[in-house]
């Protein structure tokens, strides 16, 4: 679409209302951006809550490590028997209300491109909009990640990623096999196997296990190793995955009763489970692929951001390669208070980007 006329034209688009989407709203708004004027949160999720909405029932708040509240508004009193999802998905609403944030969904952001007079066009389901600046908070949740592995494909039992997991009792006396090495891999096992006939638990690297207090300088080290990554424009990863696992009361069981009894990865699956290099083999009915997430942004693609590498490079919130998008909750940011304060930065340097263009105009 050529003609900037036929769309509308605001100052900032804020793609997702995850998170980071919201505390960057926020900061739009109280720098003195007006909703539906200077700026617009578009999202593709049915209601509020970001990816928390889809979170298994299972995983109630008590269980939820490390959930900041947003900026402004304390999220309290939350009972920790309730569904996460249920809990975080309410305070978000309030949130959006309390603030006037004017959320558009649901919005499937299906492009972002280069547009005329300088602004980028983001084609979606809902219409055009014509920015001078674009805050990417599209997180990870809708792009999960299975690896290939031979034989995937005869496997003649049930295949399915932490993304669909529906909770314990969906296996019960069922042999399931969990891959992968992170939080939601140990918090599965620790789950199913009271309810399973047999649960076999394989990383591709021995899982490593964190004692002691999760430190404000360990987390600050951690955070340096991933956003070094994304300044170099490699894919980012986890900063669970630098971090290693929690080693808490529910941990230390699984590992006394072996349920945490880690094996390497197989080399095949087999249409009755999985095998190894020397030919052992464990028998499955369910593959259960606790393999993380990817960033989603091919919806980028047109701008031409990615590095050889794989990724964006990403200085600050700012892509290097376009001053005008900026990625909040990827890399580094990716982590509630990481997105919290990734959200001011980019609003702070979005202002300043803005009034750069005044005095030049």
């Amino acid at each position: 679409m050529n003609n900037i006329e036929a769309v509308e034209t605001v100052d900032v688009v804020v793609v997702g209302a995850g998170q980071a989407g919201l505390s960057s709203a926020y900061h739009l708004r109280r720098t003195g951006f007006e909703p539906g004027r200077d700026f617009v949160v578009l999202d593709h999720s049915p209601g509020p809550g970001g990816a928390w909405q889809f979170r298994w029932p299972s995983l109630t708040y008590g269980k939820v490590h490390g959930m900041h509240s947003l900026p402004g508004m304390e999220l309290t009193d939350a009972d920790p028997a309730r569904p996460s999802s249920e809990v975080i998905a309410e305070y978000f609403d309030t949130y959006e209300r309390t603030f006037d944030l004017r959320v558009r969904r649901p919005v499937d952001v299906r492009a972002v491109r280069e547009g005329p007079e300088g602004r980028l066009l983001v084609e979606t389901s809902a219409g055009t909009w014509a920015t001078r600046a674009l805050i990417n908070a599209t997180g990870t949740w809708d792009r999960p990640f299975v690896p290939r592995y031979p034989g995937q494909e005869t496997f003649r039992g049930r295949q399915l990623h932490t993304a669909q997991y529906p909770g314990p009792r969906a296996f019960a006396g069922q042999r399931v096999v969990v891959v992968g090495g992170g939080a939601s891999g140990t918090q599965h096992l620790l789950e199913i196997a009271p309810h399973a006939a047999a649960t076999t638990w394989v990383t591709r690297r021995p899982p490593v296990f964190r004692e002691g207090p999760f430190t404000e300088d360990v987390g600050r080290a951690a955070v340096a190793l991933v956003e070094e990554r994304v300044r170099q424009g490699l894919p980012p990863k986890s900063v669970v995955s630098v971090t290693g696992l929690p080693l808490n009361d529910a941990v230390r069981q699984g590992l006394a009763d072996g349920v945490l009894d880690r094996r390497p990865m197989f080399e095949r699956i087999t249409p009755d489970g999985v095998e190894w290099s020397d030919g052992q083999r464990v028998g499955a009915d369910v593959i259960l692929w606790a393999t993380g997430f990817r960033a989603v942004i091919d919806h980028l693609a047109p701008l031409h951001l990615r590095e050889a590498g794989g990724g964006i490079r990403v200085e600050g919130t700012r892509a290097v390669a376009d001053p005008r998008v900026h990625l909040v909750g990827y890399g580094p940011s990716a982590s509630t208070i990481g997105a919290n304060r990734a959200g001011r930065a980019a609003v702070r340097d979005i202002r300043r980007l803005l009034a750069e263009e005044a005095v030049a105009a």
